[in-house]
């Protein structure tokens, strides 16, 4: 039987912090979850060498939004050694790479007497166009003062006659009235503002206002636990207005909150969420990795 080494601790509850169960691990870096397992237990017997071992807690603590360099150095006791001949032989077990990088390295050499061909022949094309091209330039058309003399006598012609000096819409020849057109008075826009407020370790306050609806969409681009609760009262804890859960890459989130003023959203990784109010993009006030985004609605009566 196996414990838990602090390393696997840590491991473990940075993954449970985060919501994900060993099947989503698993899917998200695609080791196996016996191997995984193994990471949290300390149990790197099972593993195929040293060097997949490291690579493993590498892929495992980037999953769950760690810094892989500082847990070596944290829990390097705890981490083999990686031995040079077993990098060597990790390379070595692997000749398709050496044959595929051999057969496309032949296939390159073949094919570049065809490719020294073809660009011979596009050089010779744009050489014999730019001769054309600089050829046409010096014999310019000259039959353009042909047209000259019937451009004298028509603007002639023109002279000669009586202007018009009547409004051609008006067949009286008077004047039509201009009266002032009376100024159009825009009405002020009011803008909706997003201000943050309180920061409480993961908790961040943002304000709404300039606005009477709290529409919220979240738009997800990678794995991550995702929540949405309205607030707690008086003998009343709160509600699940989103189900909590491992939200996958394009998947996208609506919930009206409007009647409740009030939406805690819980995000297992920020980074990868847009957060939408009324359609206007969230900054967050927060460089944090896993944090809870608190929205409150507030109306033009509740600031007076």
């Amino acid at each position: 039987m196996f414990f838990l080494t602090e390393l696997g601790a840590r491991l473990k509850e940075a993954r449970l912090a985060k919501g994900y169960s060993l099947d989503d691990l698993q899917e998200m870096t695609k080791i196996q979850k016996r191997y995984l397992i193994g990471i949290e237990e300390g149990n790197y017997s099972i593993m195929p060498g040293s060097f997949y071992v490291r690579a493993f807690i590498k892929q495992y603590a980037e999953a769950v939004g760690l810094d892989a360099d500082q847990l070596f150095m944290d829990y390097r006791k705890e981490v083999p050694e990686v031995q040079k001949e077993e990098v060597a032989q990790s390379f070595s077990q692997s000749p398709s790479r050496r044959r595929m990088a051999s057969s496309t390295s032949n296939k390159t050499m073949e094919a570049m007497p065809k490719m020294i061909a073809g660009l011979f022949l596009i050089v010779i094309l744009v050489v014999s166009w730019t001769l054309m091209v600089k050829k046409s330039g010096e014999n310019p058309d000259v039959a353009d003062n042909s047209d000259k003399p019937f451009e004298y006598a028509q603007n002639n012609a023109n002279k000669d006659q009586p202007k018009d000096t009547a409004d051609p819409t008006n067949e009286e020849g008077t004047e039509t009235d201009n009266e002032p057109e009376e100024p159009i008075v825009e009405e002020p826009i009011v803008s909706q503002a997003i201000t943050p407020g309180a920061v409480n370790g993961e908790n961040t306050v943002y304000e709404v206002s300039g606005t009477d609806t709290l529409n919220i969409r979240l738009v997800v681009s990678g794995d991550t636990w995702l929540g949405i609760r309205n607030e707690a009262t008086a003998g009343k804890r709160a509600e699940e207005q989103i189900t909590d859960r491992v939200y996958k890459a394009g998947e996208v989130v609506e919930n009206d909150s409007t009647a409740n003023a009030y939406a805690r959203i819980r995000l297992g990784n920020s980074k990868v969420v847009k957060v939408f109010v009324n359609d206007v993009e969230l900054t967050y006030a927060q460089d944090r990795t896993t944090q809870n985004i608190i929205l409150k609605l507030v109306t033009e009566q509740q600031g007076q």
